[in-house]
């Protein structure tokens, strides 16, 4: 029987970081956009970012500025199938919000640029 995705790992500037079930990687890179002109489609490629998305909890005695920093820092992405996605320039994006009774839920979203795929 062939294993398939089941468990992502995050390690967010050298420290792992536990996420919920269901994160969700976009991998970035080159993509064609139709251009319609006269009765001809063509194409014009452009870069799209990576954005990697995951849930975390609040931990008593954990701080907020642990997750959340202004800087870029290297993301990996490692998957329990043998693959690990390595971005060398990830940031968080949106506000520090965190929700009180589902375990502390804190959702984080990164965007980076360019990956390295390493399969093990």
């Amino acid at each position: 029987m062939t294993q398939t995705l089941g468990v992502v790992d995050i390690v967010w500037k050298g420290r792992n970081i536990p996420v919920e079930k269901g994160a969700k990687l976009k991998l970035g890179g080159m993509k064609n956009n139709g251009v319609v002109y006269g009765r001809k489609v063509g194409r014009a490629q452009e870069f799209e970012g990576s954005e990697i998305e995951a849930v975390t909890a609040l931990e008593r005695g954990q701080r907020m500025s642990e997750l959340y920093t202004a800087e870029e820092g290297e993301l990996q992405v490692q998957c329990d199938t043998g693959q690990t996605y390595t971005f060398p320039d990830a940031f968080l994006t949106d506000n520090r919000e965190m929700t009180g009774g589902e375990g502390g839920k804190i959702p984080l979203k990164w965007m980076a640029g360019d990956y390295e795929e390493i399969v093990s």
